[in-house]
C-alpha cells in the first residue's frame, strides 16, 4: 500500500540516534527535504542526557566520546552548535592487594608507571603502542569509505579493492602477516606477545570486551581492542573525553545542525512499518496509523529490527532474510547510572592522582575477566564483573550540583536472556547490587554516598533504545561481520534489496560506537544514487 499523506518528503530517516542524525544532516545540507522520525519523546537514541533524579544529569546509555569522526564534526559545524569535548586524564585499574596501575596521557609518565610493575613491560610498551598505532593508521582511512564488493566488476568496486590492496601492500611483507594474524587473534594472545605483568595485560584487555559478547581469550577480540583506539580528540589518537552536558550534547548539536539546514525531527512517532510498493520503499506507517510518504527511507535501526520487524517479508529475498537472522547481535552489557552525595574515596589510588578523573576498573587479571565471561555463557550476570566507571562531574560541573557527583558504570557481562527465566525487578536489583558490592570492595564509603541508582540490563536497553538485545554495536565486531560482510555480503554498501531503502546504523560498516561514520557513508550513497553532490 502506498503512503498517501502530504506533504511528500525527499527522505525519511527512521530513528534519531547519532548515525541517523548525521545522515540526515548531510542530506539536508545537500538540499533534500529530510524528516527524522523518532519513537521516543526525546532525541538521541543511545546518545542521550537525561535528568532522572533531582539535579543530576545522566549519560543514560553511551557515556564517553572519542570515536566521533573529526571530519564529521567540522563538516556539520558541531562546535558552533554547542558541542564541547573535554579530555579526561588517563585512568586506573585497582588491584585486590591494594596496589594499582594508573594510566596517564603523558607517555613517559605511563612508562614509569608500568615500570613499577615490570621493567620489561615498560620497555615493551613502546613496541606495543607503535604496533597498535600502525594498525590504526591502516584502518582509519577506511572508516569513511564505502566498502567494496569483492564479487563486483563495477569500476568503483575495482578501484576500492585496488586502494585497499595498495594500502595493505605498502605495509611490507612482515607487517602484512602481522595484520592478518591480528585481525583473528584473541586480545589475550596479542597482549602476551608484549607484556608479562598480569595487571598491565588486564588493563589493556578491557577495551577488547566492552560492548561485545566475546571474552579476552576469544578469537577476534584483538580487533575490538583496536576499535576503541580509532578515535581522537584534538588530534590525539586514542584519547577519550566527556561531552559537556553528557552524551546528549552530541545529538543535540546534530539536531541543531540539521534544523539549521532545513531538516525536521519528529519525536513520539514510532514506525510500525516501512512501506513498500512495486519493490520500492515509499514511506512509513506510524503506530498511530498515520502514513508519511517519501522518495527514500533511511533506517537507523539495526539490521534485524529493520528487516525482521519493519519490512514485510514478501518484499525480501529468502536468502537475504536467512543471512539477517544469522547476523550476530548478542546482548552482553549492563549499565548503572548512580547519583552520589559526594566524591567516593578509593584507597588504592593516591590522594590527588589525576587518574581518578578518568575511567576506573577493578578487574586485575585476564583470568578474572575470562571467568566473568564464563558466567555470561552460562546465562547469568558476572559475579565478579568487569566495570568501566567514570565520574564526569569532576570535570563537567553541569552533570551534578556542587559537592555532588554522577557516576557512570558500564558492566561486562550481563546476558539478555537468563538461564533461570525472564528478567524481573528482583533480578535487576540483584544484578545492580552485585555491581555495587564489587565497587564497594575498593571504596569503603561508596555505598553510603549513593542517593539514586538506575540499573539497566540488555533487556531494558532494548526496550528503551530499540537496540536488539541491547547490543551497543548493533552487531558483533568480528571478522565475519566487518567490511564487505557487514551486515550481509552483497549488501554492505548501505543499499538493501528494497530500492530506495538504505541502512545508516552501526550494523553497517564500520560498526559501532558514537562514531557517525555509518551515517555519513550512508548519506553519501543516497546522494550519489540521487545524482546529488555529497
Amino acid at each position: 500500500m502506498a503512503a498517501s499523506s502530504a506533504p511528500r518528503h525527499d527522505v525519511i530517516v527512521v530513528g534519531a540516534g547519532h548515525n541517523g542524525l548525521v545522515a540526515a544532516c548531510y542530506m539536508a545540507r545537500a538540499g533534500l527535504d529530510v524528516l527524522v522520525v523518532e519513537r521516543n519523546d526525546y532525541i538521541g537514541g543511545a546518545a542521550v542526557s537525561r535528568n532522572l533524579f533531582e539535579d543530576y544529569t545522566y549519560s543514560n546509555c553511551s557515556y564517553v566520546c572519542s570515536l566521533l569522526r573529526p571530519e564529521i564534526m567540522r563538516a556539520l559545524e558541531l562546535p558552533r552548535f554547542g558541542l564541547q569535548i573535554i579530555p579526561y586524564d588517563g585512568g586506573c585499574t585497582m588491584m585486590r592487594d591494594g596496589n594499582h596501575l594508573a594510566l596517564y596521557d603523558n607517555h613517559d609518565a605511563l612508562r614509569r608507571e608500568i615500570g613499577r610493575h615490570s621493567r620489561r613491560d615498560a620497555e615493551a610498551y613502546d613496541r606495543y603502542s607503535r604496533d597498535v598505532i600502525r594498525q590504526c593508521k591502516f584502518i582509519r582511512p577506511l572508516l569513511m569509505r564505502e566498502p567494496p564488493d569483492p564479487t563486483s566488476f563495477k569500476p568503483r568496486d575495482l578501484t576500492e579493492l585496488l586502494y585497499l590492496g595498495q594500502r595493505f601492500h605498502r605495509m611490507g611483507e612482515a607487517r602484512m602477516y602481522d595484520t592478518l594474524r591480528f585481525w583473528t587473534m584473541s586480545a589475550a594472545d596479542f597482549l602476551d606477545e608484549y607484556f608479562e605483568s598480569e595487571i598491565v595485560k588486564a588493563h589493556f584487555a578491557g577495551s577488547s570486551i566492552i560492548g561485545t559478547a566475546l571474552g579476552p581469550r576469544s578469537p577476534g577480540s584483538a580487533y575490538v581492542l583496536l576499535h576503541h583506539y580509532m578515535g581522537d580528540i584534538d588530534e590525539t589518537v586514542g584519547a577519550w573525553g566527556f561531552a559537556r552536558g553528557g552524551m546528549g550534547a552530541v545529538t543535540a548539536a546534530l539536531t541543531a545542525s540539521l534544523r539549521a539546514s532545513g531538516g525536521e525531527v519528529r519525536t513520539g512517532a514510532p514506525v510500525e512499518r516501512i512501506l513498500v510498493r512495486n519493490g520500492r520503499s515509499c514511506g512509513v506507517a506510524l503506530a498511530s496509523g498515520e502514513e508519511i510518504a517519501a522518495k527514500v527511507v533511511v533506517s537507523n535501526m539495526d539490521v534485524k529490527r529493520t528487516f525482521l520487524e519493519s519490512v514485510a517479508p514478501e518484499h525480501l529475498p529468502e536468502d537475504f532474510l536467512t543471512a539477517v537472522r544469522r547476523f550476530k547481535i548478542r546482548g552482553s552489557s549492563g549499565k548503572l547510572n548512580i547519583a552520589l552525595g559526594g566524591l567516593p574515596t578509593f584507597p588504592s589510588i593516591p590522594d590527588g592522582a589525576p587518574s581518578i578523573r578518568g575511567d576506573l576498573h577493578i578487574t586485575d587479571t585476564i583470568e578474572m575477566m575470562e571467568r566473568a565471561y564464563d558466567d555470561w555463557k552460562e546465562g547469568r550476570w558476572s559475579q565478579a564483573p568487569y566495570v568501566d566507571m567514570l565520574m564526569p562531574s569532576q570535570i563537567d560541573p553541569t552533570m551534578a550540583a556542587d559537592g555532588k557527583h554522577y557516576m557512570s558504570v558500564f558492566v561486562q557481562y550481563c546476558p539478555y536472556e537468563l538461564a533461570d527465566g525472564p528478567w524481573t525487578d528482583a533480578k535487576r536489583d540483584a544484578f545492580g547490587n552485585t555491581v555495587i558490592d564489587a565497587i564497594a570492595r575498593h571504596s569503603p564509603d561508596f555505598k553510603g554516598l549513593i542517593r539514586h541508582a538506575e540499573v539497566r540490563t540488555p533487556w531494558d536497553i532494548e526496550r528503551e533504545v530499540g537496540l536488539t538485545e541491547g547490543n551497543i554495536f548493533q552487531g558483533e565486531l568480528t571478522m565475519d561481520q566487518l567490511l564487505f560482510n557487514r551486515p550481509v555480503p552483497g549488501y554492505a554498501q548501505y543499499r538493501t534489496p528494497v530500492k530506495g531503502l538504505y541502512l545508516s546504523g552501526s550494523s553497517t560498516h564500520p560498526g559501532g560506537g558514537v562514531m557517525g561514520a555509518p551515517g555519513a557513508n550512508c548519506a553519501r550513497r543516497v546522494l550519489t544514487d540521487l545524482g546529488r553532490s555529497a
